[in-house]
Order: structure tokens, then C-alpha cells, then sequence
């Protein structure tokens, strides 16, 4: 069999990944596509940076941050902000136990959102759903935004999580073979009051997103 590629790409070749422990999925890219701008980002959970460098190829000039409690991911993960010449903070702490006072314009996460057996890089299960957004919220600067990918089966727990302080909620769900969704995006705007709007569905295998690098927006104006 022949030898797997030692680099990948995301977004049509837009950003670069080292293969590792753990490679982004598309979930990666549809969590950055729906994000938005921002001059202050900070990524819960960065992992090996795929959403980060994602998002960080539509906004280069963004001061960008990381948390995560693996070591091992945060050294892949500046590998591959090196190899994507992005400059990137990382901490190696646990969003649980972070003591700061910093707040961030944008703060995005693909939490840990299956339950069971964990893989060896422990990436998606075990968390509690509530208190992570609680930390992530406390993260969020006045009117700035929380973005997330998950689980559509946990959607109803991440907004009740989060509605009594955010409000501009919008919700985007994504559809692969079957006919319900499988990933929910779900974006929200701290201490705002406007209403929750749910978007049109859109296919996880969209190559305007996956491919040509447009954002969710964008890619859904055009269907």
C-alpha cells in the first residue's frame, strides 16, 4: 500500500497540516467559515491548530490563541502554525482551571462533545457540556462572539448553556447522507437581545466551503 503524505490540506490547499495524532476533520472548516471577523481570536481546545489556520487564512493580521491540556497537540499544532507561517500564543492549560482575566473578541471551540470511550487523543468526549460553554462564555468580551461545532444530538444543551447571556443566536445546521442533521454550527453575540435565527441546511460534503474556501454565509447565498 502506498505511504500516506506526511503534509495534507484544508480549504483547497489554502492551509497546510503535518499528519499527526489527531488531523482535523471538515468540522474544522465549517467551524472557521462561520465565525467571522475578529482582531482577538482564542481557540478552546486548538488541538493540532486546524480550525485556528482555517480561520487565520481569511483574517492574517488576527492575534490568535490557543488552549489546550495535551502538550503533545500544542507542539503539532505550532509545527503546523510554522508551516503556515501564522504566529499563534499557546497555553498549555485546562479551560476548567485557566485563571486570567483576558477576553478575546471571538472565542471558538469544537469541544469534547461524545460521551464514552475516548480515542488515544481523547478529542470529543467526556466533557461537561455546561460548564465548558460557561468557561468559554467567561472568555467573550462585551458583544463579542462564541462559535461552536457539534453534535447535533447536544445542540439543545449548548444553547440552553449559553442563552441566558448571549442572544443574535444563529444556527446552521449541516446535513451529510441521512435526513437529519449531523453537526449543528451555532454562533451567538454576548449581551445582546436580537432573536435566534435558524439558517437553510447545507450539505457537510459543500465544496464552496470545503474546497474554495468561502465562508458558510456566502455559501449558502449561493444555493
Amino acid at each position: 500500500m502506498p505511504e500516506k503524505q506526511e503534509i495534507f490540506t484544508l480549504m483547497g490547499g489554502r492551509v497546510n497540516m503535518w499528519r499527526g495524532h489527531y488531523n482535523p476533520t471538515s468540522d474544522a472548516v465549517w467551524l472557521a467559515s462561520a465565525a467571522g471577523n475578529a482582531k482577538t481570536m482564542l481557540d478552546v481546545g486548538i488541538g493540532t491548530g486546524g480550525v485556528a489556520l482555517c480561520w487565520a487564512s481569511r483574517f492574517p493580521d488576527a492575534a490568535i490563541t490557543g488552549i489546550d491540556l495535551s502538550p503533545q497537540m500544542l507542539a503539532e499544532c505550532e509545527k503546523n502554525a510554522k508551516l503556515n507561517n501564522r504566529e499563534i500564543e499557546l497555553i498549555n492549560t485546562d479551560i476548567y482551571k485557566w485563571r486570567t482575566a483576558r477576553t478575546f473578541d471571538l472565542v471558538l471551540t469544537n469541544p469534547p462533545y461524545f460521551n464514552g470511550t475516548p480515542a488515544r487523543h481523547a478529542a470529543h468526549h467526556n466533557a461537561d457540556l455546561d460548564k465548558w460553554f460557561t468557561k468559554c462564555a467567561a472568555r467573550v468580551r462585551p458583544r463579542g462572539i462564541l462559535c461552536t461545532i457539534v453534535d447535533s444530538g447536544v445542540s439543545a444543551r449548548v444553547i440552553s448553556a449559553i442563552s441566558d447571556r448571549f442572544g443574535d443566536i444563529n444556527i446552521y445546521p449541516l446535513f451529510g447522507a441521512g435526513t437529519v442533521a449531523e453537526r449543528v454550527i451555532i454562533r451567538a453575540r454576548l449581551g445582546v437581545h436580537s432573536p435566534t435565527v435558524i439558517h437553510r441546511a447545507i450539505s457537510m460534503n459543500n465544496s464552496d466551503v470545503l474546497r474554495h474556501g468561502l465562508t458558510i454565509d456566502d455559501a449558502l447565498a449561493r444555493l
